[in-house]
This record gives C-alpha cells, structure tokens and sequence, in this order.
C-alpha cells in the first residue's frame, strides 16, 4: 500500500464518526463544535447510534433535522468498533476523522489535521486527548490523566514533539488505508484504536502525533466508573498482547508489577515480618509525592489519593485477569 497523500486535494472532503451510546451530556457539544469548523472543504458527521437507555437518539435525531450534514446510521450491537465500521461504510469521502461523543474538537481541527496528513505522509494522524473535567472530582481526574505520573508518558496524553508513534489519540485516517487493513476489528471491546494502528503500521503505514491537535476530553464522573474504564483499558491491552506478539513495552507491565508488589508486601508484611512492608511503603511515598506534584488545591491532593491508585490497580487488575481469547 503507497503512503504517499501528494494526491489529496488541499481540502479533501472529510467523514467525520462517532460511535454514540449514552452519550446525552456531551453529544449535542460534541456535534455543534464539530459543525463550527473553519474547514474550507465539504464535510459531514455521521452518528452511529447504539442502543442508548438515555435521550441519546432523541438528541441526535434533533441535530440531524437541524443541519444536513449530520447522518445517522443504527449500530444494533452498540459496540464501538461495529459502529466506527457502519460510519465508514456508509461514507465515499476519503478522510475519515473519528471524534467521541463525549470529546470536542477545537474549530480549527479538521483543516490542521488534514494539513498534518498531507504534510507528514501519514495514513494517521493525531494528537492529545486534553482531559478536562467540570466538577471537582472530573477536574482532579483530569490532572492525573494529563501527567506521567498518573498516566505514564504516553504523548497523546501529556504532550511532546510531533513524530511518528506507535498510536495517537482517536485519529485523521486516510479511508484507503483502513480499507487495505479491513477496518477496525468488532472483537475488541477497548483498545480496538491501538489494535487498528498496529495493523496499519504493519502494513507499511506511519502514524503521526502532532501537539497541536488538541481534543477535549470529558473523565468519568466518579470512582466507580473510573475504575471500570481503567480495568477495560488493561484487559483488553492483554488481548492485544496475546494477538500481536512483541507489543508489550516496560510501561504496560508497570500497574500489574504495582498491583501485585503491593499485595503481597502488605500479605508478608502483615503474617511474617514488617519490613516486607517497605515495597508497599514505596508505593504509598510515590502515591503521596504524586499528589502533591499534580494537585492545585488540597481538594484535589484528598481525590488525587484516591484517583492515582485507582487508575493504577484497575488496569493493572484488568491486566492480570484478563483470559480471553479472541476467536
């Protein structure tokens, strides 16, 4: 498959996507910050709908009655690799722009991510998901999501130079490079974004993170649903472990290590003798250090105490119990 964009028009016409499943608090920003871009050539957005238990379709359904340009197309299953693979299909445009419904796009967005694709001679481009919370809890999240500490040092999530990477953040797709791949795999219920772009790399293409391509991002309200994702988030790494062989770096081994050391320092610690204790001591110190580092107000160093270790054992927890096998 060729790399090379030298035959893109200056602006191709752009699909955007999003995979929509209870969405209600967001979508209507989402959509209308996606309709406000500067974006000189002809652009559409198509909603795949899941089955929401929210006023999600009620929502949708307003918005594509109030401009044309938005589609919208049923994704019975509501799973989001099934319903980014609806959007694509029912779109002939050849870049393909993936956004969430609980994400907003800046208004310059799709003319600087085309810009990146015909610049770089990525087949995929992206940027920082830039994790921005409303209440208190949302707002201390989302400083844990934007450092290393809370997060590691992945770019899309705190930023660095523009280059080529292993994945991005959601992503500016030439079409005829997820057709050559076959599209996203419906197997995967998370990670399905880093499973397409290995398969796009291994197929000959680059993918580019570029700074300026900042998206918001809205946290999980609260910690049981953080834990949730972040358990999604390792379990589904496992399997995309198990199915490309050689993927696993020292960052993705980090929470299960932590997970595991705490537990049995604080089991031999506590049955055979306390200076076992001194691993999961390390942990607290880092935990604390951490806190202190990332929050703006005590408020959030109490959340943060909470968040961190959260963050950290659910994926690493996700990780270790992970046992599925995709068929």
């Amino acid at each position: 498959m060729s790399t090379s964009l030298g035959e893109l028009s200056a602006s191709p016409a752009v699909s955007v996507i999003l995979p929509v499943l209870n969405e209600e608090p967001h979508l209507e920003e989402s959509v209308s910050a996606i309709l406000s871009q500067d974006y000189l050539g002809i652009f559409e957005v198509i909603l795949a709908l899941g089955p929401s238990r929210d006023r999600t379709d009620e929502i949708a359904q307003a918005l594509a009655a109030g401009d044309n340009r938005v589609k919208l197309v049923a994704n019975p299953t509501g799973k989001t690799a099934a319903g980014l693979n609806l959007a694509v299909a029912t779109s002939n445009n050849p870049i393909i722009v993936r956004v969430d419904g609980h994400a907003k796009i800046p208004n310059n967005y799709l003319s600087l991510a085309v810009e990146i694709l015909r610049r770089s001679g990525a087949v995929n481009v992206g940027g920082v998901m830039a994790a921005e919370g409303v209440t208190n809890f949302e707002i201390a999240v989302a400083r844990a999501m934007r450092s290393a500490l809370g997060v590691g040092s992945s770019r899309f999530h705190t930023g660095g130079e523009a280059g080529e990477v292993d994945t991005v953040y959601l992503g500016a797709f030439r079409r005829e490079a997820i057709t050559a791949v076959g599209g996203f795999d419906e197997r995967y219920t998370r990670a399905q974004d880093w499973e397409l772009n290995y398969r796009l790399r291994k197929n000959g293409g680059k993918i580019y993170f570029d700074p300026r391509l900042q998206v918001t991002y809205r946290p999980r309200p609260n910690l049981r649903k953080l834990a949730k994702q972040y358990f999604q988030y390792g379990r589904w790494r496992r399997v995309v472990s198990r199915s490309h062989s050689g993927t696993i770096n020292l960052r993705y081994l980090a929470p299960p290590f932590t997970l595991i050391a705490t537990l049995i320092s604080l089991f031999l610690g506590l049955f055979i003798n306390p200076i076992f204790y001194l691993p999961a001591a390390i942990y607290g110190f880092f935990l604390l250090i951490s806190s202190v580092l990332i929050a703006k107000s005590m408020r959030e160093f109490i959340s943060l105490l909470a968040i961190i270790p959260t963050m950290h054992f659910a994926w690493g927890a996700g990780f270790i119990t992970s046992t599925k096998a995709l068929r």
